[in-house]
C-alpha cells in the first residue's frame, strides 16, 4: 500500500474507508439481506447513485419470494440495475439508543 502527503501534509492511500450498513434489497428476483458498504460521510441514496454496475454486499442471505433461505455467502455483488429497493435496517446499537 503506498502512502502520499500533499505540501500541506494531507495524507492519500488507495484504502477507501466506508460503514456497514445492514439492509434489506429487493432484486428483480430476490430478497436480500446483509451489509452494503457506504462511504464515509454520505448516506445510502449516495451509495446507490454511484456510476459502478455493481453493489458489494457482505454477509449476505438470499431469500426466495416465500421466505425461504437460498444462499448464504460473504460477499455478492449485485448489478443496480436489478435492484427495486434498499431499505436500511437499524443495527442493535441503533436500537438500544432508541
Amino acid at each position: 500500500m503506498s502512502i502520499e502527503y500533499d505540501e500541506k501534509g494531507k495524507i492519500f492511500t488507495e484504502v477507501v474507508s466506508k460503514v456497514a450498513v445492514y439492509a434489506m434489497i429487493q432484486t428483480t428476483t430476490h430478497m436480500l439481506r446483509g451489509r452494503m458498504h457506504v462511504h464515509r460521510d454520505q448516506r445510502v441514496k449516495d451509495e446507490l447513485d454511484r456510476e459502478e454496475g455493481f453493489l458489494a454486499l457482505t454477509e449476505v442471505t438470499v431469500l426466495s419470494a416465500d421466505g425461504r433461505v437460498l444462499l448464504e455467502a460473504p460477499f455478492v455483488a449485485v448489478h443496480r440495475s436489478h435492484i427495486v429497493w434498499v431499505k436500511p435496517e437499524p443495527t442493535v446499537d441503533e436500537e438500544a439508543d432508541s
